[in-house]
């Protein structure tokens, strides 16, 4: 597709045609599939700047897709459109890269800003595309880190923790500051609590485990905090 446009996998004629329709009044470009595979065969023409992803596709599952792609390389922002709507299907897809969750029926208000802000975010990393906390590196463009120059295998949601951890070095992030710009979820529920509180025990194993210097940290009733360096 043509670089820089929008391309929304959508099945649904109806929604497809009014999204299509919205999105261009609102001066974007904007190409819309019905199948997965047509979706790659956009994606093999070129990098769009979004997709809105359907996940009850009739040639496959939206959510496996968007687990390849993002095993594959690409980076593009990915809001999905979706009527399932319970809270561990909205963590599965945050989980497996989306960026952004919507549920249907949704307001098309809403979408566009949420299109808007994932757009400003990708537009304002520029210079900080690499953060670096004493001997941790993170790129955030490749999406790689590295300490003591040695590559750490995170998952997609792990270093989505670390960047806002990063983003924030040397303040306590709280878990309704997680929930919200990780997960997405505007309501902490106990199970998300769990979650998070998971995912910070595997990034401690992954980041400080080897190391004298321990770089993430708790703050007791706060949260968490990435700074250098306790020994």
């Amino acid at each position: 597709m043509e670089s820089g446009g929008l391309l929304v996998v959508e099945d649904d004629r109806h929604v497809a045609e009014s999204l299509g329709r919205g999105l261009r009044e609102a001066g974007f470009a904007v190409v819309a599939v019905d199948r997965l595979a047509a979706a790659d065969g956009q994606l093999a023409q070129g990098a769009p700047a979004l997709v809105i992803l359907d996940l009850n596709l009739p040639d496959g599952d939206g959510l496996a897709w968007l687990r390849r792609v993002r095993q594959e390389g690409h980076r593009m922002p990915v809001v999905i459109l979706t009527a399932r709507d319970t809270l561990p299907e909205r963590v599965a897809g945050l989980e497996e890269g989306a960026d952004d969750y919507l549920t249907k029926p949704f307001a098309f208000a809403e979408l566009l800003a949420r299109i808007r802000a994932r757009l400003r975010t990708v537009a304002k990393q520029g210079d900080e595309d690499v953060l670096r906390i004493g001997d941790l590196e993170i790129d955030r463009l490749h999406r790689q880190v590295r300490r003591v120059g040695r590559l750490v295998e995170l998952t997609a949601r792990e270093f989505d923790v670390l960047a806002l951890l990063a983003q924030w070095r040397g303040q306590p992030v709280s878990r309704d500051l997680l929930a919200r710009e990780v997960w997405k979820v505007n309501r902490r529920l106990t199970p998300l609590d769990n979650v998070i509180d998971v995912h910070l025990s595997h990034l401690r194993d992954k980041i400080d485990r080897d190391h004298p210097v321990k770089l993430i940290r708790t703050v007791r009733g706060v949260g968490f905090l990435l700074a250098e360096g306790e020994a």
